[in-house]
């Protein structure tokens, strides 16, 4: 059998979302804890899943995290998703996460990036074909 892969549609410039941190959000050392971003990676590759094609996803898997620095209190993240492989009933999403620091003048620094992997399920929550939007 052959697959024939699909073409995803082009990168948008803007961020899939953008989060202000809050102090609830932070940990004992007053850094924001590491699940609240990975929270905010899940949700922007899952807005970047549904643009390129309307399905019901869940997250079978998260690659490549690693955290570079830290995010403090009153930074605004930004999250710039891309796909990158759309399969049979899979889609792979890239996820930049980059933080404007409140103090520093509006400086902006890279935190993490990592690939999400989504399953698309039909109303059975099953795997379904990935039929990309017209």
């Amino acid at each position: 059998m052959t697959t024939v892969e699909k073409i995803p549609e082009p990168p948008s410039d803007a961020p899939a979302i953008r989060v202000m941190t809050l102090p609830r959000d932070t940990n004992a050392e007053g850094t924001i804890f590491g699940g609240v971003i990975l929270s905010a990676l899940d949700q922007a590759g899952y807005i970047e899943a549904k643009r390129q094609a309307d399905h019901k996803y869940v997250t079978v898997q998260m690659d490549g995290v690693a955290f570079k620095k830290p995010v403090y209190v009153g930074d605004v993240l930004a999250l710039y998703a891309e796909t990158t492989r759309i399969g049979r009933t899979s889609i792979h999403i890239k996820v930049r996460v980059m933080a404007e620091r409140r103090a520093g003048h509006g400086a902006v620094v890279p935190v993490t990036e990592g690939e999400v992997v989504y399953v698309a399920l039909d109303a059975d929550g099953r795997p379904t074909e990935i039929v990309p939007s017209a």
